[in-house]
C-alpha cells in the first residue's frame, strides 16, 4: 500500500488515545471524536431501542444484534467521510483558501444607508419641516402629475 501511514492524518494524539471511550477505540475512529455520553447512546441506546422494538413485537430478536451493528457502521462511515473531507481540503492551495476566506467574510457594517425621509417613511431623521399628511402639499411646491 502506498501513501501516508494511517496515523499521519490522525487528529487524536497517541498519548490521549487510551483515555478515549472503548466504543471509539474499537471502531478505530480518527476524525470523529465522540465523548463518553455519545458513545453510551450509540451502543447502549441502540441495544435498548432494539430490545424495546423486539418486546413490542415490531421486529424480530435479531434486531438486538443488527441495530447496534448498523449504528456502528454508520458512525464509522461518518469517520471515513470526515477523513475524505480533510484530505481534499489539504489539497487546496493556500492561495485558493485565502480567496475563499475573503469571499465568506461577513459584510456587516459596510453598507452605506441613505437615511432620507423617502427611504424610511414614518421615521423622523432630521429637524427640518414635517412631512405633509396624505393629500396635502408642502408650501411652495406644486403637485406633479404622473407621466402618461
Amino acid at each position: 500500500m502506498t501513501g501516508a501511514p494511517r496515523t499521519a492524518w490522525a487528529t487524536i494524539p497517541a498519548d490521549e488515545e487510551r483515555f478515549r471511550p472503548l466504543y471509539a477505540r474499537l471502531l478505530g475512529l480518527r476524525f470523529v471524536n465522540p465523548g463518553g455520553v455519545l458513545c453510551f447512546l450509540f451502543f447502549e441506546g441502540a441495544v435498548a431501542l432494539a430490545v424495546l422494538l423486539a418486546l413490542a413485537e415490531l421486529v424480530s430478536w435479531w434486531a438486538v444484534l443488527v441495530l447496534p451493528a448498523a449504528v456502528a457502521v454508520m458512525v464509522k462511515l461518518n469517520d471515513v467521510v470526515a477523513e475524505m473531507v480533510v484530505r481534499s481540503a489539504a489539497l487546496v492551495p493556500e492561495q485558493e483558501r485565502d480567496r475563499f476566506r475573503r469571499e465568506l467574510e461577513p459584510a456587516v457594517g459596510r453598507v452605506a444607508v441613505d437615511w432620507s425621509a423617502r427611504a424610511v417613511p414614518g421615521v423622523v431623521v432630521g429637524s427640518g419641516p414635517a412631512l405633509p399628511a396624505a393629500g396635502r402639499e408642502l408650501p411652495g411646491r406644486e403637485r406633479r402629475e404622473p407621466p402618461r
